[in-house]
């Protein structure tokens, strides 16, 4: 069962003086409508949804949130800025899945910790890199860890379309 689904922010406006306040452009919106779309079909009931506090998440999770089919908790959590620590984040999943075993989170982040975090989370041992808008649909539990079971990305979906 996926319980897990990290996620990197569509495609972003270029570097800028402030990289905490770059928006989505037009083409990451369309991005990450597209994911939710397919992530509302394929595991459409999150409890919390974790993001980091940099604009372009925070927009990315409000289109996420706009395709779920009931409510999540939507958490800002400081640890997953850019250079966060998956470890870090890894301890508060299981913190929460502890006290909520059957909890589902989708977590909204950057690269390269949206990496560290599957390969921290996985049975992998690899780091897989993401594209704007791409997901890891991971089966995790505390005491065995967790499994990658699906890795999708707007590109991916475009081209099972054709």
């Amino acid at each position: 069962m996926v319980n897990i689904v990290i996620m990197r922010h569509g495609e972003a406006e270029p570097p800028a003086v402030d990289d905490q306040q770059r928006a989505l452009t037009t083409q990451g919106r369309s991005e990450v409508q597209q994911m939710a779309s397919w992530l509302a079909q394929a595991y459409p009931a999150f409890d919390y949804l974790w993001v980091s506090p940099y604009l372009r998440t925070r927009q990315t999770a409000a289109l996420m949130l706009e395709a779920q089919q009931r409510g999540c908790q939507l958490q800002v959590m400081q640890q997953l800025v850019p250079d966060g620590q998956a470890e870090q984040v890894k301890t508060a999943l299981d913190l929460l899945l502890a006290e909520q075993p059957d909890a589902r989170v989708l977590l909204v982040s950057h690269m390269p910790l949206v990496s560290f975090l599957v390969e921290s989370l996985t049975e992998t041992g690899r780091a897989p890199i993401f594209t704007t808008a791409a997901l890891c649909c991971i089966d995790y539990q505390t005491a065995r860890g967790g499994k990658l079971l699906e890795q999708n990305s707007p590109l991916e979906l475009t081209l099972l379309k054709s």
